[in-house]
């Protein structure tokens, strides 16, 4: 999940950012050492921060390429140049079918400004449609990651439950918030 970011500042207007999502590619590895490589980033992943670029290709070659679903989460360049990734989505497969579980993360530099909530909104808007028997999204968030649960509640995600000691983290045993987005579900604009 997306890590706990800071709110813009109050008063503040927010200008839009387009997001859009696409396949990684080897050559991303770069904008993706921007996130994975930073440790408040990794904080609440299960990943350590990558100290260098080989294990992160490693990663994007042997995991993220044959993915099924996992998405760069772009934006568009330095005067309207082409978009770039700032973070990934993704939707694992389950022993069911049905159900799939999104994880997502972003660049610190980029926490606040929405575009982690517009990503989840494309990815259900889409997911769907491109997994074949997909009926349920679900994704947990730490308990102590309140910014990644509203992230979810903005687009749309029902908050079902928080499960005591689920999962560690770290080393450490966390309680974690269930959320569910079903297919039938409307879609959040």
């Amino acid at each position: 999940m997306e890590q706990g970011h800071q709110e813009s500042q109050p008063g503040a207007a927010k200008a839009p950012v387009e997001v859009t999502l696409r396949r990684f590619d080897l050559a991303d590895v770069d904008a993706m050492m921007a996130w994975a490589s930073d440790p408040q980033v990794a904080a609440v992943c299960r990943w350590d921060p990558y100290e260098s670029t080989e294990p992160l290709l490693g990663f994007i070659r042997d995991v993220v390429l044959p993915h099924p679903w996992f998405r760069a989460i772009c934006i568009a360049g330095e005067d309207g140049g082409e978009p770039r990734p700032v973070g990934a989505v993704s939707v694992s497969p389950t022993a069911d079918p049905c159900r799939g579980v999104l994880g997502y993360v972003l660049a610190r530099a980029h926490w606040g400004r929405g575009v982690a909530t517009a990503a989840v909104r494309r990815t259900v808007a889409t997911v769907f449609a491109e997994v074949e028997g997909l009926e349920r999204v679900e994704a947990l968030v730490d308990v102590a990651n309140p910014a990644s649960q509203r992230v979810l509640e903005k687009a749309g995600f029902r908050r079902e439950a928080v499960l005591r000691k689920y999962g560690v983290v770290k080393g450490a045993v966390r309680d974690m918030v269930m959320f569910s987005f079903i297919d039938t579900d409307p879609l959040v604009e």
